[in-house]
């Protein structure tokens, strides 16, 4: 399907009504599919069958970007339809700060894609590259690395939620205020990053490099608090249930594809296109927020 014409709003539209389709597909799974007798397992069933739904979109207009919006629609919902199987009390209080950590987390990162989304005349570069690397096996690559994967790594980044939702009981502590510290200044953190940057992108000259405000601490401070905000849900989980620490892979594993995928990525478009960019990475930590090394004299 030829998008280059294809406006803004229409765009969006777009990808607004696939994700419909996306979310009534994974819905008739829940309440009509197969019952598996394991309430997350019948999550990741659905997720699964919601991101098909997407890559069949994605395929039909040439353009992967169908996907991105999915990151930061979909927790709320699987979280609503897991508090809802799982008998969880409505008015649990650990749940309730849970849900209100995660939903201003998805409306600041969805607002941001629909702020910052040109239309599906455009495609994040990072796509293309990686089903040009592929050849004849861009379809399977297009599946399993732009779309499935993207979905697992959520997934295990919503388990917390899932350990909140099905053992509750246990009083609100200092661990929890930590948590909701966490997700909030996380979210706060991405969303100054990001305006940031949107507004040096629009003003830099040919070759500049991004090095200012919170990019002077941190190369990549928009992946830190996308990171931070997964490893508070990581928090709740241990504040729910002290056993449950290994919940926590799933902040990790969001970690593991900044470190080994999207950064080295990132990093390597930048040193090609800006020159300029290696006395950046000479000055300023890769993650970490921390005030910058001085220029070597």
């Amino acid at each position: 399907m030829d998008t280059g014409r294809m406006s803004k709003t229409e765009s969006i539209a777009r990808v607004g009504i696939s994700y419909l389709f996306a979310f009534g597909a994974g819905g008739a799974w829940m309440a009509w599919g197969p019952n598996t007798d394991h309430l997350w397992l019948d999550g990741l069933i659905a997720d699964l069958i919601a991101t098909l739904v997407v890559f069949a979109a994605s395929r039909l207009h040439r353009n992967s970007s169908f996907y991105d919006a999915y990151w930061s629609v979909l927790p709320p919902l699987l979280m609503l339809t897991w508090w809802i199987e799982s008998g969880t009390p409505a008015d649990d209080p650990r749940a309730w700060l849970v849900a209100v950590v995660m939903l201003v987390w998805s409306i600041r990162l969805t607002g941001n894609w629909i702020y910052a989304f040109p239309g599906l005349h455009h495609e994040d570069w990072r796509y293309s590259m990686l089903r040009d690397r592929a050849g004849k096996a861009e379809a399977v690559v297009d599946l399993v690395g732009i779309h499935l994967v993207p979905t697992l790594q959520v997934f295990l980044g919503m388990v917390p939620v899932y350990v909140v939702l099905t053992r509750t009981g246990r009083e609100i502590g200092w661990l929890d205020v930590v948590a909701v510290v966490v997700g909030l200044g996380a979210v706060v953190l991405a969303f100054v990053a990001d305006l940031q940057m949107y507004r040096f992108a629009c003003s830099r000259q040919p070759g500049q490099a991004m090095d200012r405000g919170l990019w002077s601490w941190s190369r990549h401070p928009n992946y830190f608090g996308e990171f931070a905000f997964w490893l508070s849900l990581g928090l709740f989980a241990v504040a729910a249930d002290p056993d449950a620490w290994w919940a926590l892979v799933g902040a990790l594993g969001i970690y593991a594809m900044f470190q080994g995928a999207s950064i080295p990525m990132m990093e390597q478009r930048s040193l090609e296109r800006r020159p300029s960019y290696a006395d950046v990475v000479a000055r300023v930590p890769r993650f970490v927020p921390r005030p910058p090394r001085k220029a070597a004299a």
